[in-house]
């Protein structure tokens, strides 16, 4: 009987293991991209990108939209600036990466509305990165310092 509890054991043992390699391959397949604002290549692309999806929206230096801190007639906010005027090195390169894939839906108040579209479909996740490594870039060292806390904070890298 020795025998059968050994391997009802192992059985266990086995499965919590099997269980634990299927979380961190899911935690990995479900983490962005590496963001390397000093990655030239990946700003490069970036750069790349942003000109041609969101420059229109968000300004070709960043700026954003005039007044963007004013609810237009819609009840909707304009554009926001990415650079460091604004708020998007408020939050983690998680939530960045899934504002931009998903949209803002998942991340903002029931109810709310935005004209950010989700790029996932348009975008690879690759690009999405590329993009973030772009702005990122643009932001002073004291801004991008005080970003790479809150992703510290955030679990992030």
């Amino acid at each position: 009987m020795i025998a059968r509890r050994t391997l009802i054991r192992l059985a266990i043992a086995a499965i919590a293991g099997i269980g634990a390699i299927g979380g961190v391959l899911y935690w990995r397949h479900d983490a962005p991209p590496r963001i390397d604002p000093d990655d030239k290549t990946q700003v490069a692309q970036g750069q790349s990108v942003y000109a041609a999806q969101c420059a229109r929206c968000h300004g070709a230096n960043l700026e954003g939209q005039p007044n963007w801190q004013e609810r237009l007639a819609n009840g909707r906010l304009p554009a926001p600036p990415h650079d460091a005027s604004g708020h998007t090195w408020h939050h983690p390169d998680a939530q960045l990466f899934g504002i931009t894939k998903k949209g803002l839906g998942p991340y903002a108040p029931t109810g709310y509305q935005s004209d950010m579209p989700a790029f996932e479909g348009v975008l690879s996740d690759e690009q999405i990165a590329a993009v973030l490594a772009y702005i990122k870039s643009k932001w002073p060292t004291d801004v991008r310092e005080r970003q790479a806390r809150l992703n510290e904070q955030a679990g992030g890298p």
